[in-house]
């Protein structure tokens, strides 16, 4: 089927925009390819070194340099349950690997930090950061110029983003993106939302929740619900980096290692010396860069990724803006209903049909391009399956035909919405992104008096002050990459609810982050310019009447032009944000980084 109008429109003039940036980047992606991989040109003390804690057999293999070497880098630590997994995960692939002729190393290692954990916490400011740091540490693991492919272990936040940033700094490469898996399912979410409230009204005690997000938070494997963490499953299945149904297998079961294994035999089968070869560099290109919004977009995924895939696009030499989110979201229908966008969590997702189900929906709508490059070979079709055993062999079947939970996982005839999760919004207080896939249609528009806050902790004492219980829009400056390192405000969602649930009209304007578990209450995030950029954003005053209308893409503050002219940015003293935690050794970052439309990097296009 021929693909929708506007989105052949969107990737040409995504085509256009990028032109110079992306053939900057593939001549250097052909020039490292042909300068090649340096074990047969190192010294023997070089090459020694490189392999000296090898078993025999694999260490004779590189001396002879006949086989592939693939390098593994992972963000396994067993402090959090999304990443504890991967400790298996060396040994079934570098097993794997070595049965069909190549050799695998564990070349590096990423850090991992869990914004749940963060969340309202200090340690929170160094979390936007630390996508960029897993990219360098991702470098670092290649540096040896040893690999003749990549496999990257990662699920949460920021890794996936850093690890494909990473990635695509050595496009020559081929990678394969392993997942772990989600635990399984726990409390239900409307119970645990419940459970929150509650305690946000001094009902419940900190035992009685910490029991409760216990029996939430119980097991190996990612969160369940659909924040960023799964929406970098989602999007890395349909970009191609996935092995076909991998990205909601729970861990510690016999398909989710035989999936891993698979993944090995994979990465081994495209590498320069293999009949397919197929260079990360040139799988992401423009079309699987619009793919990825698009499922983005289908599933109401995280608003992180309004920062992230801008990033990731840069580091491939692409380049896209909020406007391409926007004019996608136009046409692409909300497919599923995941918490915190519905009650059912990934699991649920999985069992209704997956992520195979929505690529085939999209493609067969023409919302998705066919014509890319994947780790399988050529076409996005060959992704919309699900894995199975035939007798104790993995293999590929097509998916169902019908959703087996239409509450949770639609065709796109049937859509729960039809037009995606996420909006922009623009006016004189700059451009904003919003999520509404989980705002109902009766709080999409607002019109209040704004309360200006400096921080978080300032919101929840006039919360807990009894200050907030009235119509208000909560401006919430100086949280943006520059100030402070543009941390999640998720704590803050308890809180708004509760009002909003009492009959409040409220809603979030800041120039820093939501959680990807953002909800219900109307937030308009990212705003840019931030305050400390001399964004208008910090022009706001207690009282102005401020203005979100979602449904027209409008964000604004009712002043008086005038008046509004004469304002000035009035600063608090930001210098507590720059020591503790180790913020001080993320001062480059708060000095360099871009705007958050810019993807809040620290690194840039490539030359022209």
């Amino acid at each position: 089927m021929p693909v929708h109008a506007t989105l052949a429109s969107v990737t040409e003039r995504i085509v256009k925009r990028s032109l110079p940036y992306r053939q900057v980047y593939l001549s250097r992606l052909e020039i490292a390819r042909h300068q090649g991989v340096q074990r047969s040109s190192l010294s023997c003390t070089n090459l020694a070194h490189g392999f000296a804690a090898f078993p025999p057999n694999d260490k004779l293999r590189l001396m002879q340099d006949r086989s592939p070497s693939i390098a593994i880098i992972s963000s396994y630590n067993d402090m959090l349950s999304a990443h504890q997994p991967f400790e298996r995960f060396p040994h079934i692939i570098k097993d794997a690997i070595r049965s069909a002729g190549g050799v695998a190393q564990f070349a590096g290692g990423t850090p991992a930090m869990c914004d749940g954990i963060t969340q309202g916490q200090t340690g929170m400011e160094l979390s936007l950061f630390s996508r960029d740091t897993i990219a360098m540490s991702t470098a670092i693991a290649l540096s040896h110029n040893m690999f003749d492919a990549a496999l990257y272990l990662g699920v949460c936040d920021k890794i996936v983003p850093g690890l494909l940033i990473g990635a695509l700094h050595y496009g020559h490469l081929p990678a394969v993106f392993v997942p772990a898996g989600p635990m399984t399912s726990g409390m239900t979410n409307t119970e645990k939302v419940k459970i929150r409230q509650l305690y946000a009204e001094g009902k419940l005690g900190r035992a009685e929740l910490l029991e409760a997000e216990s029996k939430s938070y119980h097991d190996a494997g990612t969160c369940t619900f659909y924040g960023t963490a799964n929406s970098n499953q989602m999007m890395i299945e349909a970009m191609g980096l996935h092995l076909p149904g991998a990205a909601f297998i729970m861990p510690n079961t016999p398909m989710r290692d035989a999936l891993t294994a698979a993944a090995g035999v994979q990465a081994l089968n495209i590498t320069a010396q293999g009949q397919q070869y197929t260079p990360v560099g040139r799988l992401v290109d423009e079309k699987s860069i619009v793919n990825a919004i698009v499922a983005l977009l289908a599933t109401g995924g995280s608003t992180n990724h309004t920062l992230h895939l801008v990033a990731i696009a840069k580091a491939a030499g692409i380049v896209i803006d909020w406007d391409d989110f926007s004019a996608l979201s136009a046409i692409v229908p909300l497919i599923t209903r995941i918490y915190p966008n519905g009650t059912a969590d990934v699991n649920h997702f999985h069992a209704a049909g997956g992520v195979g189900f929505v690529l085939r929906e999209l493609l067969d709508a023409g919302l998705m391009h066919d014509d890319v490059m994947t780790i399988l070979g050529h076409g996005l079709y060959a992704h919309c399956k699900e894995p199975v055993f035939d007798n104790d062999k993995l293999v590929w079947r097509d998916v169902p035909k019908e959703s087996a939970d239409k509450n949770v996982l639609r065709p796109v005839a049937e859509a729960f919405s039809v037009d995606g999760g996420l909006k922009l919004l623009q006016g004189n207080l700059g451009r904003s992104v919003i999520k509404i896939s989980a705002v109902k249609p009766e709080h999409q528009f607002i019109e209040a008096p704004a309360v200006v806050f400096h921080s978080q902790e300032a919101f929840m004492q006039a919360f807990k002050a009894g200050q907030l219980d009235r119509d208000f829009v909560a401006v919430l400056l100086f949280q943006g990459p520059r100030a402070n390192g543009m941390p999640e405000l998720h704590a803050l969602s308890p809180a708004l609810g509760l009002l909003q649930d009492k009959g409040r009209h409220v809603a979030l304007v800041t120039d820093g982050r939501m959680s990807g578990a953002s909800g219900k209450v109307p937030s308009a995030i990212h705003v840019t310019p931030e305050a400390l950029d001399a964004g208008p954003i910090g022009f706001v005053r207690d009282g102005d009447i401020v203005r979100l209308d979602a449904e027209a893409g409008i964000l604004e503050v009712l002043v008086d032009p005038q008046v509004w002219r004469e304002r000035t940015l009035v600063a608090p003293d930001l210098s507590a944000n720059q020591f503790g935690m180790g913020r001080e050794l993320f001062g480059m970052f708060r000095q360099s980084v871009g705007t958050a439309e810019e993807g809040g990097a620290t690194f840039g296009l490539p030359q022209i």
